[in-house]
């Protein structure tokens, strides 16, 4: 069986707006301070289009006003630049960002508070794009100032420890990740009130860790606390409780408790379409979820007007050319795969690809999935020399852009192990089988579903070359595995 890629929470820097000054003896007056609020507004509303021209504005204004130099061109620059960031728009959030990085430097000196907030906002667009190398510095650069400057059990330092955590997560370093998380959620339980929002999200971060590592009883606990806080603070219908009903919803999906799942992803869904409006990007997010759902569960009719329904809200909300764009455009192409549609859905897969390539560059994670899943395409369609082609370049990729014992390289290998196996080749399928089953073990744990799929694997590998004694001892092993995760 074909293993698909990991499912998982969405993983995100925390971002930082700057903390106003009251240092200067000018700002860039009332006409100004108007703009910036609504440039906000907008932006923390979903209405990306018309708060980019808002902060434009804003920025023209500060800059006429109070020369390039000035904390209120900074503070515009940071606006625009977080939502060109959310838009997607990474070349032209990047020079916004340093920009601004520069004047708060030149104007706060290079060990405030301020120019951590700053630095670690650039570390999330780095970040955004799978650019480890940029933002893991820029993370702990931050991270040092704000120790330096707050003490070490400062709040905002707890927040820097769950960025550099995301970071070791997304790269496979799960045990460097999980001492970071332990240690911000210790911060923040010491220095902030037990109901404190900041407090669930850190719950959360190590929730979020321990479902990606398939450790789901330890997930459970950690999900339904930060729920229970959540809406103890903020009350039930609260945009983060919708956040919160997600992840637990994702979790119960894995396990194969469906009808929980259903339940938890439609109220989240409807408190964010009363919150957020029907058209938000954060709605699209819900319903590709639900979709994903439904597919499990066979009903494909479902998931096919859910997908389409969350491709249209994020083109017109986001752009055609957007990375979560191509996301919803893979995700429908997999669901017409499975209708044998191959026509339809290499289409999509196409655009997908050129999106992500557009977007990230040749040698990305994202441009990796992308072209596994036209590997499984071709295989599907018995295509083994188009398969075998697309799976090796995703597999290059990751081996470059990932740590060499990352789960996503195991199901690359796994993909390839399929194609040898049904080519007769079973001496190499051996091989690959082994490999991916050894880092599974390795990185996720013995009792994960994909350590469970690939044993199964290897055991029909087994069975086909007469190797049934090996094969039975794989397959109970198998099972054990799934009856421990249910």
């Amino acid at each position: 069986m074909r293993m698909k890629s990991l499912k998982s929470v969405v993983l995100t820097l925390a971002i930082l707006f700057i903390t106003p000054l009251v240092m200067k003896a000018q700002d860039a007056g009332k006409d100004w301070n108007l703009l910036y609020r609504e440039a906000r507004k907008l932006f923390q509303s979903g209405n990306y289009d018309l708060a980019v021209e808002v902060a434009e504005e804003a920025l023209k204004v500060a800059d006429k006003k109070v020369g390039p130099d000035h904390s209120d061109v900074a503070k515009s620059l940071d606006i625009l630049a977080l939502i060109y960031d959310t838009q997607g728009n990474y070349l032209q959030a990047e020079p916004l960002y340093k920009r601004a990085l520069d004047i708060w430097e030149k104007l706060l000196g290079p060990d405030h508070p301020s120019v951590a907030t700053c630095l670690n906002n650039l570390a999330g667009l780095y970040e955004a794009q799978n650019d480890y190398e940029n933002a893991e510095p820029l993370i702990k650069r931050s991270l040092r100032i704000t120790e330096k400057s707050l003490g070490p059990d400062h709040p905002d330092v707890a927040t820097m420890l769950n960025n550099l955590a995301v970071i070791n997560q997304t790269k496979g370093n799960y045990t460097q990740a999980e001492l970071l998380l332990n240690r911000s959620l210790k911060i923040y339980e010491l220095s902030l009130s037990s109901d404190h929002i900041k407090i669930a999200s850190s719950l959360e971060s190590l929730a979020n860790l321990y479902y990606v590592q398939g450790k789901y009883s330890q997930a459970e606990p950690l999900y339904n606390r930060a729920l229970e806080i959540k809406e103890k603070s903020l009350g039930a219908d609260h945009f983060y409780v919708a956040t919160s009903l997600n992840n637990l919803a994702l979790l119960y999906e894995t396990q194969g408790y469906y009808t929980k799942a259903e339940t938890l992803y439609k109220r989240s869904l409807e408190i964010k379409e009363k919150s957020l409006g029907a058209e938000h990007p954060a709605i699209a997010t819900s319903l590709n979820n639900l979709a994903q759902l439904y597919l499990e569960l066979k009903d494909s009719a479902k998931a096919e007007l859910l997908y389409k329904r969350s491709l249209d809200i994020r083109e017109k909300s986001l752009g055609p050319n957007h990375p979560k764009v191509a996301t919803c455009l893979n995700n429908l192409a997999m669901l017409l795969k499975s209708f044998g549609d191959y026509t339809q859905a290499e289409h999509l897969l196409k655009r997908s690809l050129m999106i992500t390539e557009k977007s990230f560059g040749d040698v990305h994670p994202e441009v990796a999935t992308n072209l596994n899943n036209l590997g499984a395409l071709y295989s599907d369609q018995g295509d083994y020399a188009q398969a075998e082609h697309f799976y090796m370049r995703s597999l290059a990729i990751r081996e470059i852009t990932l740590s060499h014992e990352h789960p996503d390289i195991a199901t690359s290998l796994n993909n390839l192990a399929l194609i040898y196996y049904e080519q007769g080749d079973y001496n190499k399928s051996e091989l690959l089988y082994k490999r991916s089953l050894d880092i599974f073990e390795k990185t996720l744990g013995p009792y994960h579903p994909n350590v469970a799929l690939n044993l199964e694997n290897l055991a029909v590998l087994y069975r086909a070359i007469g190797r049934d004694t090996e094969a039975e001892e794989l397959e109970k092993r198998a099972t054990k595995i799934r009856n421990f995760i249910r």
